[in-house]
């Protein structure tokens, strides 16, 4: 297809996710994909490896997209819209390349990309659309044209079942939205990433939407899951640090924790939250409830159909809440760039 050519209409929506072992011997080729180029320690690579073990070496991830793909199919043929859904991971099978040549193979040239990420950031977005490039790169002559949706961080199908979710875990401990402590997660990426894109301010949106969502008056965000070296300043605060914090100030009863930068109950989530915070918060007598994820809400399978109309059908409304608006769909060239800072430098911001 030449530079002069019309685009052809969109004929495939692509899921584009992280990926995960789905064995024991899968794990160490898997996180060594992962941290590939990165300076993380070794040590905190085998310690990341021993979660996975302690899971049969399987990632809930794979199984969560399979149930995403299989709603997803399911509404779209609800709301008529005619478009195969295929599957791509960064970090194991089946791989963006992989997936793109059995598009090309079928006749696919040209799709929109949802990520399974919520907001914007270097891992989250501009990485995934250098995999992409990477992918058609290697694909060669032929390979599919790829588009990614927006980012729905603040549009009602994503925030709407998070309140239901954070309500949800309030009632699992008989606790008050109003007067509880909450907790809002993410995971936490190194400043020198965070200062080039909107990660925080968009989770900040998003807290604050479902805070008021669900009268809860006493939150905060906070972060989890950080692997970079000790010395590479990350954000904070950390979830298990913050609960510490708290409950040393004035002694916690009760507290929410709400994974809002998840879409589904990664490692992340089930290790970091489940597994560490819920000990830490039962060692000091405090009740704590994890709320779910979005999942398949079928309100967030809804969105993710709003968002391909959106792009399908022009006239189509663009639903957003709050102060930001909906996002972009095309990324400007300097968005969601990450510098690392040198050894021997200091970040701009520490």
């Amino acid at each position: 297809m030449s530079k002069t050519d019309p685009l052809p209409e969109y004929d495939s929506l692509l899921l584009i996710s992280f990926g995960g072992p789905e064995g024991p011997d899968d794990v160490m080729p898997f996180l060594e994909n992962v941290l590939r180029g990165k300076k993380v320690p070794r040590e905190r690579m085998l310690e990341v490896a021993e979660h996975y073990y302690g899971f049969g070496g399987v990632s809930p991830i794979n199984s969560q997209n399979r149930a995403l793909i299989d709603a997803l199919q399911a509404e779209f043929q609800r709301q008529a819209i005619q478009l195969p859904i295929y599957w791509g991971n960064r970090n194991w099978h089946p791989t963006i390349p992989e997936t793109l040549s059995q598009m090309r193979d079928e006749g696919r040239q040209r799709a929109l990309a949802f990520f399974t990420s919520m907001f914007s950031c270097y891992s989250g977005c501009r990485q995934y659309r250098e995999n992409i490039a990477d992918a058609q790169a290697e694909v060669g002559l032929g390979a599919p044209i790829v588009e990614k949706l927006r980012f729905g961080f603040n549009h009602p199908g994503f925030i709407q079942p998070m309140v239901s979710n954070l309500l949800q875990a309030c009632r699992q401990i008989d606790a008050d939205p109003a007067t509880t402590q909450v907790l809002f997660t993410a995971h936490s990426i190194p400043l020198s990433m965070a200062e080039y894109c909107t990660y925080q301010t968009q989770l900040t949106e998003a807290s604050r939407l479902v805070a008021e969502g669900a009268g809860a008056r006493h939150w905060k965000l906070v972060f989890q899951s950080r692997s970079g070296p000790p010395q590479q300043p990350w954000l904070e605060p950390d979830v298990c640090d913050q609960i510490e914090s708290l409950d040393d100030t004035n002694k916690l009863d009760k507290v929410v924790v709400i994974p809002i930068g998840f879409v589904s109950d990664h490692m992340e989530v089930i290790y970091d939250l489940d597994d560490e915070a819920a000990k830490l918060c039962q060692e000091r007598g405090i009740r704590m409830a994890r709320a779910a994820t979005v999942g398949t809400h079928p309100q967030f399978i809804g969105m993710i159909c709003d968002l391909v109309r959106e792009r399908t059908t022009p006239s189509t409304e663009r639903f957003a809440l709050g102060t930001m608006g909906p996002w972009h769909d095309v990324c400007p060239a300097d968005c969601c760039l990450y510098k690392p800072v040198q050894r021997g430098q200091r970040s701009p911001t520490s």
